[in-house]
């Protein structure tokens, strides 16, 4: 895989869609920088009684658009450029689906599998408790993201009221629904890919029922999508994986067996009538459909001509580099973008933070209508720019993105 700076891919992607829309370097040197950046070491009683230093991160991108808002990952690989890259990100998808946010992310490198759960709230309230001066519901809104969930937003939450005085559910999203989360929210970000992906089935005059899909990554967003577009969609999924490898059924997975054999074994490798395979195997399988839904740069110059789905739909952040961009649009393989295809979680946060401001709460049903008229009018906007500029969606889905931050801050203005 490769060892790119995924920090220097997202300045690339800026840069490529600002020389289309011809803006001046000034502006472009505005895009590309965080407007802050905060490094945070800070001490954390174990259980053992012991005290550990953890160093967590908070970027915050751009807010012209409207307070920041991003998850807050725990991983040891958790750095600064990786922070600074998905801040980023997030600042062009809030724009893209039109959603009044500007772009944040944070973490803490720890490694969450070998704390303890009392370890893990109170490094959790520590960390709120540091970030509480540069966040709040009009300034900066976390969220989970991975190896964060609910309960570590609820840990966040109340550490911030507890310090402001009040309780503030809208602070964080991603909360319980018993906190003031909101219904739908767990699986938004593959309902909003089962939007997007239909969308482009349609375009391509593919039905779903007769196309196959292969979903690297069942995590949260992986197996939801697996479930969804078997259920809803129709499709049939042929072949899955996990960090440990994957498995293929040419004559279609039962999605729920395969969640019971990973929660029973642990990985979805070995399940009886599928066939083990490699994840490096899974990208490069025979079918209508590639989900990548794992990690970032698995989709490479080196394996990008292997690749033979005919739609390539990015539930990861960042899985594919642009060089494989480039291949696989001039070999005619559709690729609907990160920026797009898993914003369905940060519009269903979106929901969230405004129900939460309105003490007013709307149904599953409300939730699911008001994403699938975000989403299909999202897809709908960058298949329209990549039509009429020529050129690939990533590259639309840059240029409308950009645009809508760049308009934003012209007429915000430079103050003083």
């Amino acid at each position: 895989m490769s060892s790119s700076n995924p920090y220097q891919v997202a300045v690339d992607q800026v840069r490529s869609a600002a020389t289309a829309l011809k803006l001046d370097e000034g502006t472009v040197n505005i895009l590309v920088r965080s407007r802050r950046e905060l490094v945070i070491n800070f001490p954390v009683k174990m259980d053992d009684g012991s005290l550990r230093v953890f160093t967590g991160y908070r970027v915050q991108h751009n807010n012209a658009r409207g307070p920041y808002k991003g998850g807050v990952r725990y991983h040891p690989s958790v750095s600064l450029e990786e922070m600074r890259a998905l801040a980023m990100w997030m600042t062009w998808k809030c724009a893209l689906v039109g959603i009044p946010f500007g772009g944040a992310k944070g973490g803490v490198m720890c490694d969450p599998k070998q704390l303890s759960r009392s370890e893990l709230e109170r490094m959790t309230r520590r960390f709120a408790w540091e970030l509480s001066p540069v966040i709040g519901p009009h300034v900066d809104i976390p969220a989970p993201d991975a190896y964060t969930n609910a309960q570590t937003m609820s840990w966040i939450m109340d550490a911030y009221s507890a310090n402001v005085g009040h309780s503030v559910p809208a602070v964080v999203t991603g909360k319980p629904v018993s906190l003031g989360g909101s219904e739908g929210r767990e699986e938004a970000t593959s309902r909003g890919l089962m939007h997007c992906l239909r969308e482009a089935l349609r375009y391509r005059k593919l039905s779903p029922q007769g196309s196959t899909v292969s979903v690297q990554g069942f995590g949260n967003v992986g197996s939801n999508a697996a479930r969804l577009l078997r259920d809803e969609l129709g499709m049939k999924v042929i072949a899955v994986s996990d960090s440990t490898g994957g498995i293929y059924d040419p004559s279609g997975l039962d999605i729920k067996k395969v969640s019971e054999h990973k929660e029973a074994t642990g990985s979805v490798r070995d399940l009886p009538s599928a066939t083990n395979i490699t994840n490096e195997e899974l990208l490069e399988l025979e079918c209508t459909v590639l989900v990548p839904a794992a990690l970032g740069e698995v989709i490479t110059e080196h394996n990008a001509d292997d690749i033979k789905a005919s739609l390539v739909i990015e539930g990861a952040n960042g899985p594919t580099l642009p060089e494989a961009d480039r291949i696989l649009y001039e070999k005619g393989c559709m690729l609907i973008p990160d920026v797009l295809a898993n914003a369905g979680g940060v519009t269903a946060s979106y929901f969230e933070w405004v129900q939460d401001l309105q003490y007013q709460f709307w149904t599953r049903s409300e939730v699911n209508q008001r994403l699938d008229r975000t989403m299909t009018s999202a897809f709908g906007r960058v298949l329209t720019s990549s039509l009429n500029e020529g050129t690939d969606m990533r590259t639309a889905a840059y240029m409308l993105a950009v645009r809508e931050v760049v308009t934003a801050m012209e007429l915000r203005g430079i103050y003083p």
